[in-house]
Formats: C-alpha cells, structure tokens, sequence
C-alpha cells in the first residue's frame, strides 16, 4: 500500500476558466489565474483523498478591462466583499480509469453549494528541470450561477436574456509534491 501524497497546486501554471452565454449567441471565457490549494491523492484508498482550493476573485480577466471591472462589482462577484472562492471536497470517488468524481462544497459571492467535479488524472509525475516533481490534472462542472446570489441581468428587447445563467467550469492544474520546493520555471 502507498502512502497518501500531498501536493501543492502550482499557481504559475494552473488556472480555473469559465464560459457563459452572452446575447444568447456566443460565449464569454474567462479565467482566475490566481488558483491555490493543496491536494492530497491516495491511490490506495482514494476515499482519503481531499481538495482544498482557493480562487482570487481578483485574479479574473475576460480580456476586456471594463467587463473585468463589472464582473468584480457588487452586481456579480462583489470582490471587496467575497475576494475568494473556495472549494472543499467532502468525498472523492474513482469513475474510470483515471478519472474521478470529487463531491464537495464550493463557495461563491458567501453562497455554499455541493457540486461534482468530473476530474481527469493525476497524470504520470514527471521531475521538472528544478528537481519539482510534478503531476497534473484536468477538471470540469457546470453551475448555475444564480445558485450563488450572481442574478444581475437585463432582457434583451428581441427575447432572452444579456447573461446566461449556466457557467461551464474548466480547471487546469499542475501539482507539485509539498515535499519539494515549487520553482515557477518558464
């Protein structure tokens, strides 16, 4: 049996994405580059495994400053009220082969609700060109945001809605063992 390993998520090469309908014709992407957290990953028994992670809310770029600075406003994140968001797992099950469903409490705008992160990974840890070993995995949900008290919109004269209220959640994160020293590297 292997012991549980405990990483630090790696925030110079990890980040969470979103996407949300606008006009109800395209969609709007966004990032927080500035993803934290640790991961402790136990392959013998993946029931201990846990998550803990940290989003600054203002980390967010749309690539569009003034979208930027209304998504930061009390009509939606509210940042200087809610400056992070946070997921805690609660339970970790295997899927398939590699992959994985983590059940857990995710926190946004104050607002607390249970979601599933369908998660891809951990890959093969490979030792970077620092003496880091790394691994990385991939992970995706979908939520609502009006669940989270995110509800600002306006009706659009043609029907519909400005924001759609489904948020479709990417995470990419690289994983570093806690037991060596993270290097940002290039």
């Amino acid at each position: 049996m292997s012991e549980p390993i405990t990483y630090t998520i790696d925030p110079a090469h990890s980040n969470a994405g979103f996407k949300v309908r606008h006009l109800m014709v395209s969609n709007v992407r966004g990032e927080f580059p500035g993803l934290k957290g640790t991961v402790v990953y136990d392959a013998s028994n993946p029931a201990n495994s846990r998550v803990e992670a940290t989003i600054d809310v203002n980390s967010l770029t749309t690539r569009d400053e003034q979208r930027d600075a209304h998504l930061k406003s009390p009509d939606f994140f509210d940042a200087a009220t809610f400056p992070t968001i946070t997921f805690v797992s609660r339970k970790v099950t295997k899927a398939a082969p590699g992959e994985w469903k983590v059940t857990g409490d995710l926190t946004i705008h104050g607002v607390t609700k249970e979601i599933t992160l369908e998660v891809e990974g951990p890959t093969p840890e490979v030792r970077d060109p620092w003496g880091n070993t790394k691994t990385g995995i991939n992970a995706t949900t979908k939520i609502n945001r009006k669940d989270f008290g995110l509800t600002w919109n306006v009706a659009l004269e043609t029907g519909g809605v400005l924001v759609g209220e489904d948020i479709h959640i990417s995470i990419e994160a690289e994983l570093a063992r806690e037991n060596a020293s993270v290097s940002t590297g290039a």
